[in-house]
């Protein structure tokens, strides 16, 4: 298919809860991890953490350990993580189609995610259309999470585009919050949250299939 190009625009997608429908895999991977140190976490913990740096989730849940521990049950968590994903990948239900019509609609596609760059690289690895983005800032690339605006700014930096060329597509308050500070659109998919917790994003969707090229450059009005 020829590529259609016109005015610059471009797609931030966050990762988990977007690309991957990854909240069970996150959750049994923290809960493994944790249960080796003697922790343990509950599903409302990690619901209201879900979107979150693991540095902040850490911080927040377990102010008693030693920062320096931070590291090690990190490490711990992803690996099982991208264990599991590599086992039974959940990709989003119309993740691949929406990316790929994006792409050939001359669309610039980035990701702005704060997990860590190998589960990123594992994702895209897996993911049929996951060489159609051309930027990544992960949780390595900031120094503060969402809803810290950092991460979307850095991406539409490095693709080129000014944040008002950007639409975000996020699945968390938090991540909403940080689209909207970095001056993006925001789309709010409904599915780790409700749509009332979404509530600040421009626009609010319950699946990737009411997305289009189309749609989204109207909505960029380009």
């Amino acid at each position: 298919m020829t590529r259609a190009y016109s005015k610059k625009w471009g797609v931030i997608f966050d990762m988990d809860g977007v690309l991957i429908d990854s909240y069970n895999a996150h959750f049994l991977s923290w809960k493994r991890a944790l249960n080796k140190y003697g922790l343990s976490i509950t599903e409302y913990q990690f619901s209201s953490t879900f979107g979150q740096t693991n540095k902040d989730i850490l911080s927040k849940l377990f102010p008693q350990l030693d920062p320096r521990e931070y590291a090690v049950i990190e490490e711990e968590k992803e690996k099982i993580f991208r264990e599991i994903i590599k086992d039974d990948f959940p990709e989003m239900d119309g993740a691949s189609e929406l990316i790929d019509a994006i792409y050939n609609m001359g669309g610039l596609i980035g990701i702005g995610s704060s997990a860590p760059l190998e589960n990123i690289k594992t994702v895209l690895e897996l993911l049929p259309t996951g060489n159609y983005f051309r930027v990544i800032i992960s949780g390595n690339d900031i120094s503060y999470g969402k809803p810290d605006p950092e991460i979307f700014l850095k991406v539409a930096e490095k693709l080129g585009l000014y944040p008002n060329k950007c639409i975000v597509i996020e699945d968390s308050p938090s991540g909403v919050k940080a689209g909207k500070l970095a001056g993006c659109t925001v789309i709010g998919l409904v599915g780790t949250v409700s749509k009332e917790e979404l509530k600040d994003a421009d626009v609010v969707i319950y699946s990737l299939r009411d997305l289009s090229p189309k749609l989204l450059r109207n909505i960029l009005k380009c």
